[in-house]
């Protein structure tokens, strides 16, 4: 039980540090210290020159160590009869369960532009189809989308690429991640997914330059950038017709605006 306490007090603390500074700095310095250490009968955790991706990792193995000490409460209480507790344990678990667990790091940054999608794997084709039936049956419903269904997808999508990084599903499952996140209105990381398509296979079928520069113009409003790639998507000979209309239909306008007036 008292490693729950630690375990918990650890979790508080860090979310308090990681609040008031940045943690993309470089030379942020954390230490985090249990109530147990503090009394000098635990070792200290401590952070130095942490990233943020140290910082993300020691926060996501303090939230499975948590959830494991919550399911090792409610099996002891389970085992001594203490309904009492075993209610508040049970309740404090599925509140945890409830709640959305956010990865912070984004597996696209990093996997890095230089994945190749090499191999045939059939663990990774399994997760892939699992994460597309999960996708098909969260816009199954034409008005209202099972977002919990979606986030399951990405969550799926993900996995691939972090777990199976020369797979030939990684461009497929970027395709798609890139979709979910503009669904979700993520943009600069929708953006991203887009550009590991054609970086990790620069022959992809899709139309992730298009689709950049869509959300680019469209979303972001950032028309130099967008401009530059619709001309770029124009001249591949892969990119379908509509979106080819659509795109040159917005170089026109932009170009004209660009002489009006500088784009931003």
């Amino acid at each position: 039980m008292a490693r729950v306490i630690s375990t918990v007090s650890l979790i508080v603390l860090l979310n308090i540090l990681v609040g008031c500074g940045d943690i993309d700095s470089s030379t942020a310095k954390l230490m985090l210290v249990s109530t147990k250490e503090a009394s000098g009968s635990a070792p200290t955790l401590q952070v130095a020159e942490a990233g943020e991706t140290d910082v993300v990792e020691q926060m996501m193995a303090s939230r499975d160590a948590y959830r494991k000490g919550l399911e090792t409460l409610v099996g002891y209480y389970s085992k001594e009869g203490n309904n009492m507790k075993l209610k508040w344990a049970q309740k404090e678990l599925a509140a945890l369960d409830s709640m959305p667990h956010y990865r912070y790091v984004v597996d696209a940054a990093l996997a890095g532009p230089g994945l190749k999608p090499t191999a045939s794997i059939p663990e990774a084709d399994s997760l892939y189809k699992d994460a597309v039936e999960l996708e098909d049956r969260a816009r199954g419903a034409v008005v209202i989308i099972n977002e919990n269904l979606l986030r399951q997808a990405l969550e799926k999508y993900n996995l691939l690429i972090r777990k199976y990084p020369t797979s030939d599903k990684i461009v497929d499952a970027a395709y798609k991640t890139a979709g979910i996140y503009e669904h979700f209105k993520d943009y600069s990381v929708a953006i991203l997914y887009y550009q590991r398509v054609f970086q990790w296979d620069p022959a992809t079928t899709y139309p992730a330059v298009f689709k950049m520069a869509y959300v680019l113009d469209r979303h972001l409003h950032r028309y130099n950038e967008a401009l530059e790639l619709y001309q770029q998507a124009v001249n591949d000979e892969k990119l379908g017709f509509s979106y080819k209309t659509f795109a040159e239909t917005r170089i026109a306008e932009l170009t004209q605006k660009e002489k009006m007036e500088p784009l931003k």
